[in-house]
């Protein structure tokens, strides 16, 4: 299966986007151009909370396909982003305990598209992504997702640490992953749960981190200290899913 990149270049264009309640990623605008239409698609970028990258031109030639991008590139979600209560229906239909997966800082569109691939095998209910120094939903998380991102709710929220202290008053607890966390193993995963996921880099943030209940590590017994994140992400997740058919068979 295909996927087309979206973008949207041209004032007018972009502009009519925002206006038809488009879903757009990120904006790149050129630096120091916010004067007539610029000002008016810049007001509509803030009241979309879409995240705003002011470039060179050469980027935008870059980015362009036409050539006449009038200093303003839009890149538009591959799919629709879901809303939370989206992720609590599809485990009420069910019949089980939400299972959320969060992922902070992931940067790379083929990391993503394999954990929306994980997630949907592992039952995973739903994906919450922050809205900044993160991928979205591109065209390239959408092919490596394999069809996956059609089943997973992936929901785009503005600060993290708020919703997860949403879903704790909604019942949730939350494990994160984390090299010095406590052996996967000996932790009880199972209930309505919310696995943390952090970047390769940076891992998870510490704000996001003091809000879980646990962190979970996985046992490594090579010669290097880390995992690929999705690679991490599903280990956990199917630590989680043993836990949870361990539970039912008792």
């Amino acid at each position: 299966m295909e996927y087309e990149e979206f973008t949207i270049e041209g004032r007018n264009a972009v502009l009519e986007a925002f206006r038809a309640g488009k879903t757009i990623d990120k904006l790149f605008v050129l630096e120091g151009c916010k004067e007539g239409s610029m000002q008016t698609i810049l007001k509509e970028a803030k009241k979309a909370g879409t995240v705003l990258q002011f470039v060179k031109k050469e980027r935008l030639d870059k980015l362009s396909e036409t050539g006449k991008h009038q200093g303003v590139v839009a890149s538009l979600a591959a799919y629709e982003y879901a809303e939370l209560e989206d992720i609590f229906k599809k485990a009420e239909e069910k019949g089980e305990q939400p299972f959320v997966l969060i992922l902070d800082g992931i940067e790379d569109p083929h990391n993503l598209g394999a954990m929306i691939r994980t997630a949907n095998q592992a039952g995973i209910h739903g994906i919450i992504i922050p809205k900044r120094r993160a991928v979205g939903l591109t065209a390239a998380v959408a092919k490596t997702s394999a069809g996956a991102i059609n089943y997973v709710p992936v929901v785009r929220v503005a600060n993290l640490v708020n919703t997860v202290k949403e879903l704790k008053k909604r019942g949730l607890w939350f494990v994160c992953a984390d090299m010095q966390g406590t052996v996967m193993y000996d932790l009880d995963l199972k209930g309505p749960i919310g696995l943390v996921i952090g970047s390769e880099g940076e891992g998870v943030s510490h704000l996001l981190k003091e809000q879980c209940d646990f962190t979970a590590g996985i046992p490594m017994k090579g010669e290097i200290d880390s995992l690929n994140a999705s690679v991490a992400m599903g280990i956990l997740s199917y630590e989680i899913v043993r836990q949870r058919l361990a539970g039912e068979s008792l």
